[in-house]
């Protein structure tokens, strides 16, 4: 066990095989009764619900009930993004929560975990755990891409490796799936910087699933300030090293599908 700067509590794990236990994520309140957990799967910059179509079938698995999203402006590559904002996709997460039944496991990816913090932030009331996948909760003030005017398309692989964003574990055949359907994101949602202000969102469990950098690389960074993120004040904060690239739902889904699915019974 290490012990993150500011926390309550943070717990490092290695994630090295594919094997680990499916058993039912739902938790009985009675004899004949059980509440379902949801696992709501929100993806980052470009990507749509298809991102975690490999993910979610091992969740299913589990026992648990996923929800993957398409966020607005996300569906098609004609979809008029010049007037999407930020709010619009917290707002369509939230109303997503609004509906459901029964415990929720948020999950974002990238670009997706600010949409999540601040989901998490808006309604801490409802969301068990939260669980960021190679990303984290911002600190206020920063935004993914400040500079963002115009509608933000994939970058090219070699614009990737400079920006950090390991290409680990994509095939040929999945580097071309990912070119195929990825689509613009919206400039408005880009360059929106963090504004969470409930201080409540810091008491919701976090799992940091970290893919292209090492937990304990990552700590040291956010320690250093050079990562803004707001990770050391969040109270119990659990890191699963799951090695591979920034895509892990296209480059290791079933072990992703397992580690989200240990989260969710956390």
């Amino acid at each position: 066990m290490t012990t993150q700067p500011g926390a309550d509590a943070a717990t490092t794990t290695t994630f090295t095989t594919s094997t680990a236990s499916t058993s039912t994520a739902s938790t009985s309140t009675s004899a004949t009764t059980t509440t379902t957990t949801h696992v709501v799967l929100v993806p980052g910059f470009w990507l749509g619900a298809w991102a975690w179509d490999r993910v979610v079938p091992g969740l299913r698995a589990a026992g648990l009930t996923p929800h993957a999203v398409t966020l607005p402006g996300l569906a098609s590559p004609d979809d008029d993004r010049s007037h999407v904002t930020f709010d619009d996709h917290v707002d369509a997460v939230v109303d997503l929560l609004s509906t459901l039944e029964g415990d929720v496991v948020l999950v974002g990816h990238s670009g997706g975990g600010m949409v999540v913090q601040h989901v998490v932030d808006r309604a801490p009331e409802r969301v068990r755990r939260v669980v960021y996948v190679d990303s984290g909760p911002m600190r206020e003030g920063n935004a993914i891409n400040p500079d963002a005017v115009a509608d933000v398309p994939l970058p090219t692989w070699e614009q990737m490796a400079e920006q950090g964003s390991s290409t680990e574990g994509l095939d040929d055949a999945l580097r071309a799936e990912l070119v195929e359907r990825a689509v613009a994101h919206p400039p408005a949602v880009a360059s929106h910087p963090a504004r969470p202000t409930d201080p409540r969102r810091l008491d919701v469990p976090a799992t940091v699933i970290c893919t292209s950098i090492p937990s304990d690389v990552l700590q040291q960074l956010v320690a250093g300030g050079q990562i803004p993120a707001e990770l050391p004040d969040v109270r119990d904060v659990t890191y699963v090293d799951l090695p591979t690239g920034h895509w892990p739902m296209l480059s290791r889904p079933v072990e992703l599908a397992d580690v989200i699915a240990a989260a969710a019974r956390a």
